[in-house]
């Protein structure tokens, strides 16, 4: 059965209340990525009255009803009034974004629309963080529950922005009675992302730290899109966590992307990697490397009980990434242009890691003169 004509689906978004019914939506960060997937998704959904999109521009989403401003501007309460589920995901995880500056972003903004959606009289938030916040930890069990406890520390990433995520939610509903919030966390995601871990498969050779225990689980982008889909529909709440059943061992992840890894102690991997982000030669701390070495696959149990399933695999998935950076070079977390490349080859990874002392003495001493 094929989807409404988005001008259709518009002239029944504003018809009379006997019209369409389930939810008023309303959808931050709604002009790009997730955003736009869910409020395109929304926007011809039978079970939803009218989709509110709100963004720093306006998006091709021509069902939705616009109102263009930052998520951190209290005006967001009166663009939110009617609205009777609020999926926030106006959220900077940019991995060329200056560390303070994102964090003001993301906690603010979160703020602001808890806050906002409370006195608009919004009676469910939905918020969008990452598998992350559980940590990549030796001790993982196989697979997490969701109620496992939060043990990932701020070193990674983006991480720490979405632990405090994690805790404003946590907090709102005693703030706010009356106020629900749900919470999705989505394994790692493919589809349209970079991220330090979608980088990991553009290197040359696939870094694993000697003693490690890499478990990959994947999150398509259409998976976790209808996965909010269950969520503002009230189909299920809480904390949720959402991925492709099931996980990839690093010796199958080699074996079906045909890149061969790379070897190296914990001390010099870590140290390097370390000593290469202080000095500002990649973008990616230490701390995200422990997403590469130790398991943080989840269950999904909570959406599984109540009727999702993924649509994608984990092996599905992986070769979907694949497609999407061929052609890219990365050297721990570094994209290099097409000469840089060249000159590095496949050995590239392995000179960065293990020349990283040379290459801090080097910057030191240019800047000393």
């Amino acid at each position: 059965m094929s989807s409404p004509d988005p001008q259709v689906r518009a002239a029944r978004n504003h018809s009379t209340p006997g019209g369409a019914r389930g939810p008023v939506v309303a959808v931050t960060g709604a002009a790009t990525g997730i955003g736009a997937l869910l409020t395109e998704r929304l926007a011809v959904s039978e079970e939803v009255k009218q989709v509110v999109a709100i963004d720093e521009r306006r998006g091709e989403c021509d069902a939705a009803q616009w109102h263009i401003l930052d998520v951190r501007d209290p005006a967001i309460a009166d663009k939110l009034r009617g609205a009777d589920v609020v999926v926030h995901l106006a959220l900077d995880l940019d991995l060329g974004s200056e560390a303070a500056a994102r964090t003001a972003y993301n906690v603010r903004g979160t703020q602001t629309v808890l806050t906002a959606a409370a006195a608009a009289g919004v009676h469910r938030v939905v918020l969008c963080t990452s598998a992350m916040v559980y940590g990549a930890l030796e001790d993982n069990e196989l697979p997490l529950s969701e109620d496992a406890e939060l043990r990932a520390t701020a070193e990674a990433t983006g991480v720490g922005d979405l632990l405090e995520i994690e805790r404003l939610a946590r907090r709102a509903p005693r703030a706010h009675p009356g106020l629900n919030v749900t919470v999705v966390r989505p394994a790692v995601l493919v589809g349209g992302t970079d991220t330090a871990l979608t980088r990991y498969f553009e290197s040359p050779r696939l870094l694993v730290v000697a003693g490690s225990r890499p478990a990959w689980q994947f999150c398509h982008v259409e998976d976790l899109v209808s996965a909010l889909e269950y969520a503002v529909l009230e189909k299920v709440d809480g904390e949720l966590a959402v991925g492709c059943d099931g996980w990839l061992e690093q010796e199958e992840v080699e074996e079906l992307s045909g890149i061969r890894r790379m070897e190296l102690p914990s001390a010099v991997a870590l140290g390097a990697a370390a000593r290469l982000h202080r000095i500002g030669l990649t973008p990616s701390p230490a701390g995200d490397l422990a997403y590469t070495m130790y398991p943080w696959v989840v269950s999904g149990s909570r959406l599984h009980d109540a009727g999702w399933r993924p649509r994608w695999t984990n092996e599905e998935v992986l070769a979907q990434l694949l497609e999407e950076v061929a052609g890219r070079h990365t050297v721990v977390g570094r994209r290099l242009g097409r000469k840089d490349a060249t000159a590095a080859g496949a050995a590239g990874a392995t000179v960065a890691l293990l020349g990283a002392a040379a290459v801090v003495r080097r910057a030191r001493k240019a800047r000393r003169r």
